[in-house]
């Protein structure tokens, strides 16, 4: 056996396929917990048998998720692939240009000048489970039970009924979609799997509903033809691929012919819209699955980056135009992932430990003011100064989003049925659109012909819910949804597919390789106090428990208070939430200073928010942000809109 080659980037790279950390084909994790953080895991091991940490005071719970999290890192990160070699190396992939070592590449090479191929485009997801137990599932396992029959069963709305989170807005929901499109994009095949739809009372309009497989990977090793891998066509970084393109290529498609470093956007009188093709798809960096939530975020950002521009331009007019777009595009990406972090996270798990927890993700236990008041108070310690800075860890193994990551963010039920608009200063209802007429073509459509101002469109996303991430909830459109491709899909039927073909084990594995309680019943399942879901749970999956897929499990357990997902979702949550901030070389690695980031651009980052940047591009907004909390909850009703159901129905009283 031959001895290990030193740690780089905070991965052990083997040189040797018999090395002991391969095992089935798999890449063991080499991190392993020091002997303090042992001590914590250990302690609150004990007190989480008697008191689950959600119960505990919001500081110690938040400490108890700190320590789970640690624990989650030593078990519950696997490579994609069963060789280090495929990270490739600075000799196998040397860094020609130097302008790289301070500037993003839009397709994800040298975030790490050690493994100069992880996380770029192209490269496989990871796991959060050993390889050997998520293999490709055989067709009966596949169908069993039919997906179709699923989907109908525990995914359509009942009579239409729309379950409304109301401590959300159409904000928050509009929001990880855009942010998902930064970070993940199944590769698809030419092959088409048969759904056969089951007989009796189902509408699909034909006998079977066709989808394209996911194409897997080719096999690189004996392990692959079992247990797949697949590629991520967009990058894995928090780097605005959405936005920017996962290639230079297309990035460069998007900038101006001047030397401002901007981004294209169409001016009509003193509106910018995202330009369009031949075609009419929007000009950036991800346009699939769009509708008006991503015109609005999209073409917000764009703006960001213009304005962002602007500043540098300013401030250093000696730039040429790449170095302004690079500073800028390092700024705003860097912005969205601290939105995100101490923003949409705490509206959408509204729990005093999450809320302690996230906000020290980026800032630390000291706090935000004392930390951009005097830096970080420990170079190294991200508990006490927060992961920005922190130093870049890949906790032993190479960065990649995971399967399972995608899964759980698998959250169609947030979308609702219509979208009632008002105006933005007076609150008078202007109009209630279907969603389906505010897709793809038609999502510039109410923007374009003046109905409705974006000021408006960002005020109505405020006030309106998004629906519950519950069993029950998918909007019927998306059940029945045209593509401009031609297909016809039922996303519930889709995303109960897509996991199994992954090999996303079913709700008990799920469970049980993330060390929580396994239920042996369907009455534990659902909480033991909803016995009808309990049974049709059973008959939906002949009566056997460890069946239940993974998505189904999550929608029908029982909610930890504040939550707006299920417990299991969240555990792979806190684990990957971090880690996209702690393996980018940009937010906690080297480069995460003023030098790289310029001293205006870092204090944009550090005292910048979503209602500064929705109050810069929109100022009409200010007054009613000022008087909202978070931007991602619901804001004041202002006027009219106080007299209607909007928020809670998605359309106005009778």
């Amino acid at each position: 056996m031959s001895s290990p080659a030193p740690p780089k980037n905070g991965v052990t790279v083997t040189t040797a396929k018999e090395d002991d950390n391969n095992q089935n084909g798999q890449l063991l994790p080499s991190f392993k917990p020091g002997l303090a953080d042992r001590a914590g895991i250990g302690a609150f091991h004990l007190i989480n048998k008697v008191i689950p940490w959600y119960k505990l005071p919001g500081i110690f719970g938040a400490f108890n998720l700190a320590f789970l999290r640690i624990e989650l890192r030593q078990f519950n990160l696997y490579d994609g692939y069963a060789s280090p070699a495929a990270q490739g190396t600075a000799v196998s992939e040397p860094l020609t240009d130097p302008r790289y070592i301070g500037a993003r590449n839009s397709d994800g090479k040298f975030n790490s000048l050690e493994l100069p191929l992880m996380g770029c485009a192209g490269m496989r997801l990871g796991r959060n489970f050993p390889r050997h137990l998520t293999p490709k599932p055989t067709e009966e396992e596949l169908m069993t039970p039919n997906p179709r029959m699923i989907s109908d069963r525990f995914m359509a709305r009942k009579d239409g009924r729309f379950i409304p989170a109301t401590t959300l807005n159409l904000l928050a929901a509009a929001w990880i979609q855009f942010q998902t499109h930064d970070w993940f994009n199944h590769e698809q095949s030419d092959e088409k799997i048969n759904i056969p739809i089951p007989e009796g009372g189902d509408k699909w309009v034909e006998e079977h509903m066709k989808l394209y497989r996911t194409k897997p990977d080719a096999a690189l090793d004996p392990s692959d033809v079992k247990c797949p891998g697949y590629r991520n066509l967009n990058t894995a970084w928090w780097d605005g691929s959405q936005i920017y393109g996962s290639s230079e290529a297309v990035t460069q498609t998007l900038r101006t012919q001047q030397p401002d470093g901007k981004l294209l956007l169409d001016t009509h009188g003193l509106v910018s819209f995202l330009p369009r093709d031949e075609q009419g798809n929007p000009l950036t960096g991800f346009n699939n699955n769009w509708w008006i939530g991503m015109e609005l975020l999209h073409t917000l950002f764009a703006l960001e980056h213009n304005s962002i521009c602007d500043r540098l331009k300013a401030a250093h007019p000696d730039m040429t135009g790449d170095q302004i777009f690079d500073k800028a595009r390092l700024v705003n990406c860097a912005l969205m992932a601290k939105i995100h972090t101490v923003e949409w996270t705490p509206a959408i798990l509204a729990h005093p430990a999450l809320q302690i927890g996230m906000n020290a993700n980026w800032w630390g236990i000291v706090g935000e003011k004392l930390t951009k008041a005097v830096g970080r108070l420990s170079k190294t310690s991200e508990i006490i100064s927060g992961i920005p800075g922190s130093g870049a860890e890949q906790d032993g193994t190479p960065y990649s989003l995971t399967e399972e990551f995608v899964s759980v963010y698998r959250m169609h039920s947030l979308m609702p049925e219509t979208i009632a608009f008002f105006n933005s200063v007076s609150g008078t209802h202007l109009s209630t659109i279907p969603l389906p007429s505010l897709t793809f073509s038609h999502a510039q459509d109410p923007l374009k012909c003046g109905d409705v101002t974006f000021a408006d469109a960002f005020y109505s996303f405020g006030i309106n819910y998004p629906g519950a991430i519950t069993n029950n909830n998918y909007p019927s459109f998306l059940r029945n949804l045209h593509t401009p491709d031609g297909q016809i899909r039922d996303l519930g039927t889709v995303d109960i597919l897509r996991d199994r073909e992954r090999g996303v084990p079913r709700y008990c594995a799920f469970r049980r390789l993330l060390r929580l309680s396994v239920p042996t019943t369907f009455e534990e399942l659902v909480g033991g106090n909803n016995p009808t879901l309990a049974k049709e749970l059973s008959d939906a999956y002949n009566g056997d428990v460890n069946l239940v897929d993974a998505l189904v499990g999550s929608h029908s357990e029982p909610m930890i208070p504040g939550f707006g997902f299920s417990e299991t979702a969240f555990r792979i949550f806190i684990l990957m939430a971090s880690r996209r901030l702690k393996s980018d070389r940009f937010i906690a690695g080297e480069a995460w200073n003023e030098k790289t980031y310029t001293k205006e651009g870092f204090k944009w980052v550090q005292d910048m928010g979503m209602k500064d940047v929705l109050g810069r591009h929109f100022p009409g907004l200010k007054p009613v942000l000022a008087r909202s909390g978070n931007v991602f909850a619901p804001w004041e009703m202002l006027g009219e809109s106080k007299e209607y159901g909007g928020v809670e129905t998605n359309a106005p009283k009778a």
